[in-house]
């Protein structure tokens, strides 16, 4: 996961309203986009997932400070997966009932320290309204076979996240594909929000961008062209930037600058 602060940027809240609708109607969507665009960020951000991830995962003794973390999961209600590229279909049935036990007990707890605890429905994970698969393309058939299954059984919402092409991949499997009640594109970043967030990385550098002057205006241009709006690519690139400016004492961010530190990376986006 990038260090940089999270960036509530127009395509994170277009998958809020997606993630939204999906778990309203209590349906199946699909999300598909390019790699490093914030697919993943956005879907965590969404269920409070990096928030709450250390304490799911590192399960044990509680202090107060915990309690503002289970009222983000009351809030969120959702479940984010990503299976392994060997997880067994068996295993991802056990993960799942896994975390969706922990967030439930985290939510019960919220529920009953502001007094709001009823009976709940019954049954493992009755808290959770909407599971997040993360890396689906990881998923076999047997795989997509139990979590439409799952589905079937328990009501609950389910987003799949991929990448371009992934609808189509699934609309091979018509039982799962007949219950998809959303497609959602997460697309790279305009060319406002670029401007917004190299204000930043400018920023951090030490720097203040101006688009109207001409060197700058030059070194968004450079950006655009390698990074394409892509988020990762974007914080790398970065990376790089502040270690040429710093070996070759540089106080201005230059398109010579940009160019020098895409020359070190590998770009492996099409």
């Amino acid at each position: 996961m990038t260090a940089q602060a999270f960036i509530a940027t127009k395509e994170h809240r277009r998958f809020v309203e997606f993630a939204d609708a999906v778990r309203r109607q209590h349906t199946i969507g699909i999300c598909y986009g390019q790699a490093g665009i914030g697919k993943t960020l956005s879907a965590r951000r969404y269920a409070n997932w990096h928030k709450a991830e250390n304490l799911l995962e590192q399960w044990g003794p509680r202090d107060d400070s915990d309690f503002l973390i289970y009222a983000a999961l009351a809030r969120a209600r959702t479940v984010f997966y990503t299976p392994s590229v060997l997880t067994s279909p068996k295993q991802i049935h056990a993960d799942l009932e896994h975390i969706s036990t922990r967030v439930s007990i985290c939510v019960d707890q919220h529920l009953e320290k502001i007094g709001k605890k009823t009976a709940p429905p019954a049954g493992i994970g009755k808290h959770v309204e909407l599971i997040i698969i993360d890396e689906s393309e990881r998923l076999s058939a047997i795989a997509l076979e139990l979590l439409r299954d799952r589905y079937d059984r328990s009501n609950v919402a389910l987003i799949l996240i991929g990448m371009p092409g992934i609808d189509k991949q699934f609309s091979r499997y018509p039982q799962l594909y007949s219950r998809v009640g959303f497609a959602h594109e997460y697309r790279p970043l305009e060319q406002e929000e670029l401007h917004f967030v190299l204000e930043r990385r400018w920023h951090k550098l030490g720097q203040t961008l101006n688009p109207e002057d001409f060197t700058d205006a030059q070194a968004i241009a450079a950006v655009a062209r390698i990074t394409r709006g892509n988020f990762r690519l974007i914080d790398r690139l970065f990376t790089q930037v502040e270690r040429v400016m710093k070996i070759n004492e540089l106080g201005t961010i230059t398109d010579d600058v940009i160019e020098a530190a895409r020359s070190t990376l590998v770009i492996g986006i099409s």
